[in-house]
């Protein structure tokens, strides 16, 4: 038994709760903490918080309450996440956007394997799991990143290590993505790309939230709860009885390929319609949950042992960014479908509406899309990433 202040599971869920509520209270009520938050997003500080906490000794670096939220809070999460995905809709976007989006996970894909590669007697040992964890963020998201790492056995260290790596390196290329954007019509007459696609996505989805967003009532969020348990449930089971295939396919795995396939599926029916009530953000909220859990877990101490760790990061997205390059040149795609896919695989449905904001207000959602797709695609080819790190470690 850890000699800490907080021990009860109440106390510490209650902690994990408050934390990431005074965050997002001081980034929509204060103007200093909106400045900070644009600069360091609010999911850094829900992860190092807890971190800080566990560390001197306020609350437990593990406890049973902590595997009961991984095993059954992820994939309720994941469930809502997905369930905003808006297949049709991405596809009406046209051929490049798909194309960059997909040209930009193909990067993540390909240049996580050739990076370890390159540094790997400079990395710390099992490396290659904490890659896989981080091909879910740079592909998918949060949640991703959490499932990918739970799937490999990735430790709450090697995790802490990757969300270091994460912040620094996604946080510098996103803001050279809003630099470009303020020189995109340069970029795009040098391409000579065609922009007409752009003012026909301006007017297409405009009014896509507002569109289907109203109040919700008690019964959308009995429902919502009720749903996401509901399919974590089934999805421990039914993981649980599936084989485990090598080191990549684990019980854990099998999870979270029938969680994400399931909200696919919803996606599809009229229980998408959730999404208009909030049910993303009722996944989000789930989420910061589990941030919370794996900066508690964490010991950061390992970090300084391992500089390398940030030439690798750099180098797999200078991977990422060639193969966007190259694609954007020869499809001669609008810068806009570039940062776009971009952002949407290495920030996520968090901040690729930032980027597409940048050029202009309207095509926010285009962000979102792509963001959420990346959810869904983050499982899958995460795991094909894992694969080849696995293979090339």
């Amino acid at each position: 038994m850890q000699h800490v202040l907080i021990n009860h599971p109440f106390g510490i869920l209650a902690i994990l709760l408050v934390v990431p509520a005074i965050i997002f209270s001081i980034q929509d009520h204060t103007r200093w903490g909106r400045k900070l938050f644009n600069v360091v997003p609010p999911l850094v500080f829900a992860y190092f918080l807890p971190t800080f906490l566990s560390s001197v000794r306020v609350i437990p670096t593990t406890a049973p309450i902590y595997e009961s939220i991984k095993t059954f809070v992820l994939p309720a999460s994941l469930l809502l996440l997905t369930l905003a995905v808006d297949i049709k809709g991405i596809l009406k976007l046209g051929p490049k956007a798909l194309i960059m989006f997909l040209a930009g996970t193909l990067g993540i894909v390909i240049g996580g394997p050739i990076s370890l590669w390159i540094f790997k007697d400079q990395l710390p040992p099992e490396i290659w799991k904490g890659m896989a964890a981080l091909a879910g963020s740079w592909i998918g998201g949060g949640a991703n990143f959490i499932a990918i790492g739970q799937s490999v056995k990735a430790t709450s260290t090697m995790l802490a290590m990757m969300v270091v790596v994460d912040v620094l390196v996604a946080n510098i290329w996103t803001g050279i993505l809003l630099y470009l954007a303020g020189e995109s019509d340069k970029i795009d007459r040098w391409l000579g790309a065609d922009n007409t696609a752009i003012t026909e996505l301006k007017n297409k989805i405009i009014n896509f939230q507002k569109s289907v967003a109203r109040t919700p009532t008690t019964t959308d969020y009995m429902i919502m709860l009720a749903l996401s348990f509901g399919c974590a449930w089934v999805a421990y089971q039914a993981g649980n009885i599936l084989p485990e295939i090598g080191n990549i396919i684990s019980h854990s795995t099998w999870k979270v390929i029938i969680i994400t396939t399931l909200g696919v599926v919803f996606s599809f029916t009229a229980i998408k319609r959730f999404e208009g009530v909030g049910a993303s953000k009722l996944g989000t909220v789930m989420l910061y949950l589990l941030i919370g859990v794996i900066g508690a877990n964490a010991d950061l101490r390992e970090v300084v042992k391992y500089p390398y760790l940030f030439a690798m990061g750099f180098t797999w997205i200078f991977f990422h960014v060639i193969i966007l390059l190259g694609t954007m040149k020869l499809t001669r795609s609008p810068l806009f479908f570039m940062a776009v896919g971009s952002q949407a695989n290495v920030g996520g449905a968090a901040s690729a509406p930032i980027v597409a904001s940048a050029f202009h207000p309207a095509l926010a959602s285009v962000g979102v899309m792509l963001g959420i797709a990346g959810y869904v695609l983050g499982t899958y080819a995460a795991l094909i990433c894992a694969s080849l790190l696995q293979w090339v470690y």
